[in-house]
């Protein structure tokens, strides 16, 4: 996997303000800051241009914490302008456009297509969109350079912090190291969850069956206590926003699934605390023996 320089200024000096983002030969630049600062965002240049926009907010009832309205305009700040007296949900904004200026209106519905349906299939957040516009009719060599573009898009906006696109790889390279093997975690009650690290990420994969609850004990301490009852709300929030689906006693998961770690993630899938880096194996091994490998140095 080659690597990519992405530049990324902090406007104001200060991070979680006003933040723009680049790759070095690539024609796109993003701008991204808090709703605090929109009057900023309007008075630059950026916004008077054509381009998509990512509005996002913290929601805890959402799937994946996040609820998103992806858009686009002729002018992007007058749209934004609209969104501030009629959308309370947002909290943040993205605002997508070109260096060379040469994104049309065209481009911009281009664009806002294909990061819904990116965002549908990843299934991090909840969408704001009622409807999923298809892709405008483009020259051939435009939808070229527009795919190219949003997969650009794809990297610099997780540098961000904006993760609603990122989507696992439907057949990763076996060499490439930021893609583990597929673990496995299973058990007599049923439980049979799989799960891959992509891109640093620890995800269960859909269709997964994991437990149908997290189960207390009498043997906690205080903190183990503590631990439970964070598992046993992360449990509840997964159900409550359909991304686990109760069956038969057990649960199955109606989507890729992110966990903070694989411990977390073992605990979810078994209903109990568990040692992640054991727990979850695949034929060569457990997932601690693959994240471990090549550490050892020793002849």
């Amino acid at each position: 996997m080659s690597g990519k320089q992405v530049k990324v200024f902090l406007v104001d000096g200060t991070p979680g303000g006003l933040t723009t983002a680049e790759i070095t030969n690539w024609t796109g630049h993003v701008l991204a800051g808090p709703r605090s600062d929109l009057a900023a965002v309007l008075r630059r240049a950026e916004a008077q241009r054509p381009g998509a926009y990512i509005l996002l907010g913290d929601d805890s009832g959402a799937v994946g914490s996040v609820r998103c309205y992806i858009g686009e305009a002729d002018v992007v700040a007058t749209r934004l302008q609209s969104h501030e007296r009629s959308k309370d949900f947002w909290d943040r904004v993205v605002v997508v456009t070109s260096k060379d200026a040469n994104l049309t209106k065209a481009h911009g519905r281009y664009l806002e297509s294909r990061l819904i349906a990116l965002a549908a299939a990843a299934g991090r957040v909840a969408l704001e969109n009622g409807t999923a516009p298809a892709p405008p009719p483009l020259p051939e060599a435009d939808v070229s350079d527009m795919d190219y573009f949003v997969s650009q898009l794809q990297i610099v906006l997780p540098v961000l912090g904006v993760n609603a696109f990122r989507t696992r790889p439907t057949a990763p390279a076996p060499a490439d190291p930021s893609v583990s093997p597929v673990f496995r975690l299973t058990h007599r009650s049923g439980v049979d969850a799989r799960a891959q690290q992509v891109d640093g990420e620890f995800t269960v994969l859909s269709g997964s069956v994991v437990s149908g609850a997290v189960r207390a004990s009498d043997r906690y301490t205080d903190s183990t206590s503590r631990a439970y009852a964070a598992y046993q709300a992360l449990h509840d929030k997964l159900v409550a926003d359909g991304s686990i689906e109760p069956v038969d006693g057990l649960g199955r998961l109606t989507r890729d699934v992110v966990f903070s770690s694989p411990s977390t993630a073992g605990a979810i899938a078994l209903g109990r605390s568990c040692n992640g880096r054991e727990a979850w194996v695949s034929p060569d091994g457990t997932f601690g023996q693959w994240e471990s490998r090549g550490t050892d140095q020793s002849t």
